[in-house]
């Protein structure tokens, strides 16, 4: 679409502006690609604004909420903090790694919100049991979280575990947000909770040495526990990406997944089959509570923090706080797609940008969603940047830049290149490592076009991705960007 962008920068700056206050934290400290990164702390989000304490539930990892901090802050013993995750929330309050909070009851999941709860300001988000449906707006923030690189942590119970007597149950309520949502309902993430209920076992795990949340940081994992719970049907046929981790015993492939994983757009998912597990026994007065998470015949904290972890972004990532050159010193890799905010549907987070870069304007058209980056466009002397920094891991092989481009112009010029896109990386000092291309408005064309190149020669290296627009002083030229990507294996 051709024209003057003027008019739109009065718009989108404020609307930028806004966003800045609303996440001028992230911005200082999160520019990182993946959801969470070494210098960061993994933030995670426990929902407790779905009656996830109604009735002998107590899945909460403190009373103080938001911050459970409040209640204390250097918790030394999970009874430090009241609620029976509190052993969860305790194991990872000790790595230094993480910031947890919780949602309070009767709040609201947001996306894209000014809150300081909304989901665009965490990497993952954990759903202990919901007992209350979430409404249509929730659960279209949900998905776009997850959509656009967030994790998410889904914990069912037995059917029938309707503790708010409102006639819904975990695993109803999982369910309609997988498959009535105005994201995608067409079976997203890959599997379905069974409408099951399961007295008892030690769901064993499957043999896969490479596995991060059966092998991460917190230690292996065997068996875990049911205590009427259920389990999961897989349909890879939807997702080839889902993945049963522990199975029911007598159940293998895509049936009696008791934990599983899955990814959906660039975020990642796991599903876990009871509460139980993640009941560390104590919790508020009144409740009766049982202690599934050191059940001595399973391994269940190692499941949920390695699971909390992979979800984060957080597996094989440089945990050494220095400038980026190891992958944890493992040499490890695990498939993922590291760019925060990679549609730019969070607005003005994660990436650095000159102010009303990233827009949700009608003037021009994301190729998704409703945000994109638009560079120049003035027909004035102008130059735009767009950068986000990267830790690639040592051990990856691949490293694939993707994103999708259109330039529209008013030059008509067919030899002259008055106005140019360069797309380059460069080290944490800024000093340009390599310029992988540089487009113009001889280049210009109708809709978008992928372009792609390779960082492997970059692994084991923090770098920063930037886009620079440079316009002539007449006649524009938009450089609009969409749906990018950096996927590592």
């Amino acid at each position: 679409m051709l024209g003057s962008k003027r008019s739109r920068r009065k718009v989108t700056t404020l609307l930028a502006g806004l966003g800045l206050l609303v996440t001028g934290a992230a911005l200082q400290v999160s520019t990182t690609a993946t959801p969470a990164h070494a210098a960061t702390p993994h933030r995670v989000l426990f929902d407790n604004a779905h009656a996830e304490t109604a009735g002998n539930a107590d899945w909460i990892i403190s009373t103080s909420q938001p911050d459970p901090l409040g209640q204390d802050s250097s918790p030394s013993a999970e009874t430090d903090w009241t609620g029976a995750l509190s052993s969860w929330g305790v194991d990872l309050q000790a790595t230094g790694d993480y910031s947890l909070k919780t949602l309070p009851s009767g709040s609201s999941l947001t996306y894209g919100g000014s809150a300081a709860t909304d989901l665009a300001n965490f990497d993952t988000l954990v759903l202990p049991e919901p007992n209350t449906l979430f409404t249509t707006a929730e659960k279209t923030a949900i998905m776009n979280f997850v959509k656009n690189g967030g994790g998410l942590f889904m914990i069912a119970d037995h059917t029938g575990a309707d503790r708010n007597n409102d006639g819904e149950d975990a695993v109803e309520i999982l369910n309609d947000l997988m498959t009535n949502n105005s994201v995608d309902s067409t079976d997203p993430f890959g599997f379905s909770i069974d409408t099951l209920t399961v007295g008892s076992g030690h769901p064993a795990a499957i043999g896969d040495s490479t596995d991060p949340v059966l092998h991460g940081s917190f230690g292996t994992v065997t068996k875990s526990l049911i205590a009427s719970g259920t389990t999961a049907t897989l349909k890879p046929a939807d997702n080839s990406s889902v993945k049963g981790l522990l199975y029911r015993s007598g159940y293998s492939g895509n049936t009696g997944a008791f934990f599983a994983t899955s990814t959906f757009g660039s975020g990642r998912v796991a599903f876990w089959g009871d509460s139980s597990p993640v009941d560390d026994g104590t919790g508020q007065s009144g409740n009766t509570l049982y202690d599934g998470w050191n059940d001595t015949g399973a391994t269940n904290a190692p499941l949920a923090l390695n699971a909390t972890e992979w979800l984060s972004g957080a597996s094989g990532s440089d945990e050494g706080g220095d400038d980026g050159g190891d992958d944890g010193g493992s040499g490890s890799c695990t498939a993922a797609q590291l760019l925060g905010n990679n549609g730019f549907e969070s607005g003005a987070t994660t990436w650095s940008a000159t102010s009303g870069v990233i827009t949700g304007s009608g003037s021009q058209s994301a190729r998704t969603g409703s945000y994109y980056a638009w560079l120049d466009g003035y027909g004035t002397a102008t130059t735009d940047t767009l950068s986000q920094s990267v830790t690639i891991p040592s051990g990856c092989t691949t490293a694939a830049l993707t994103f999708y481009l259109h330039i529209d112009t008013a030059e008509t010029t067919t030899s002259t290149a008055y106005d140019t896109l360069k797309v380059q990386v460069l080290n944490s000092s800024g000093t340009v490592l390599g310029t992988l291309a540089t487009y113009s408005n001889l280049d210009a064309a109708a809709g978008y076009t992928q372009r792609s190149f390779s960082l492997a020669s970059h692994a084991g290296q923090t770098v920063t991705l930037k886009f620079t627009g440079t316009e002539g002083s007449t006649l524009q030229t938009s450089f609009v960007i969409d749906d990018t990507a950096l996927d590592v294996g």
